[in-house]
């Protein structure tokens, strides 16, 4: 497997605005229809809130490719919103607007789970990304996803773009995965011996009526049951395209060193769940600025030194992903602040939630 076999899906979901409230706002599924005009039509979808769009790039076989597609999918749904007179933005919960003030989109499999899950999913009114990286073997990913889990908090730490719930300021940089933990089959997953045994609990699901597809394993990352890809679904959605591709490039890049050790007949060393739970209690409720476990050592390191030790594990594979420029956005993240951080920092100097929804918005096309 070379380097360009691992291609890069993203998703990402928008929330919709009422310029004037800045409240979250229906827009009655306008701008699916519309958008379904103008690109591929499996590129835009609608999701369980109305506020909300749903989009998906193409296939990329590079991180350039993606940002193209990003921007341009940011630009149209951006447009056809001002169309409509709305705007869009991208946190991972909208900082005061509430969720039972919403409505469900008109469709069977999003009524089937409200119907199931109740008010955990009417309140699971939040917006992440999800990035594909394409694995042609489904062992060899299995293999990827038991070791990358370590990672998976540091970059969520980068990611965090959510503090705000309901008209409070939560004291968490990430309140999104709160919100998405009283869902059932979320969070880190556990270590899989083989793919055999992965597809085997999935298949217990199945026959116990737990789950009717495997679709409905939410996990912050997962062997997706569709395409032959690992799906990282623990981010929130970034405030820029930008932050957005150095994610994307980060879990790329991860991916591709790993495999490299494989080959090599190296591997990473693999954590419990329980263990790779704690960093990510922290890398929610602290973000860029706290301490998360090296477990190796058994001590406490700061989070900005865990990135920089992880852009260094990365190095020797990013120039022949041509994601360098992409990563090095990265630096610009440790030092100005993610996501969350601006919005408190709006939020601190104006005391004005309004202020921090024009300010996720004037973001959404940067």
């Amino acid at each position: 497997m070379t380097s360009q076999q691992f291609t890069i899906g993203i998703e990402e979901e928008y929330m919709i605005l009422d310029p004037q409230t800045r409240e979250l706002k229906s827009h009655q599924n306008k701008i699916i229809e519309q958008a379904e005009k103008i690109l591929q039509k499996d590129k835009v979808k609608a999701e369980m809130h109305q506020a909300v769009v749903e989009v998906g790039t193409s296939i990329c076989n590079n991180i350039e490719e993606a940002r193209s597609d990003v921007r341009l999918l940011r630009k149209t749904i951006s447009e056809l919103a001002q169309s409509e007179g709305l705007r869009c933005g991208a946190s991972g919960t909208h900082p005061f607007s509430l969720w039972y003030k919403q409505s469900i989109t008109e469709n069977p499999r999003y009524h089937e789970i409200v119907n199931e899950m109740q008010d955990a999913a009417r309140s699971n009114l939040i917006f992440g990304l999800h990035v594909h990286i394409g694995i042609q073997s489904r062992e060899m990913a299995i293999h990827i996803a038991n070791s990358v889990r370590y990672f998976l908090p540091h970059i969520y730490a980068l990611s965090t773009n959510s503090p705000f719930w309901e008209g409070r300021n939560t004291g968490f940089k990430s309140y999104r995965s709160k919100v998405f933990d009283k869902f059932p089959r979320t969070g880190i997953p556990d270590f899989f011996e083989s793919i055999e045994e992965y597809d085997n609990y999935i298949k217990v699901l199945i026959k116990t009526n737990c789950i009717d597809n495997a679709k409905k394993i939410w996990w912050d990352i997962r062997v997706h049951p569709s395409y032959n890809t690992i799906e990282f679904r623990i981010c929130d959605i970034l405030l820029t395209t930008d932050e957005t591709i150095a994610i994307a490039a980060l879990f790329q890049a991860i991916c591709v060193k790993l495999y490299r050790l494989r080959m090599q007949n190296m591997n990473y060393i693999i954590y419990k769940r329980f263990y790779i739970n704690e960093n990510k209690w922290r890398a929610s409720r602290y973000g860029i600025d706290g301490l998360l476990i090296d477990f190796g050592k058994e001590t406490e390191v700061p989070v900005k030194s865990l990135i920089l030790e992880l852009l260094d594990f990365i190095d020797d594979v990013i120039d022949d992903l041509g994601s360098r420029d992409a990563i090095n956005t990265v630096f610009k993240i440790l030092k100005s602040g993610t996501g969350a951080d601006k919005q408190l920092a709006i939020f601190e100097k104006t005391k004005k939630l309004t202020d921090v929804v024009d300010f996720i918005c004037d973001e959404f096309l940067k």
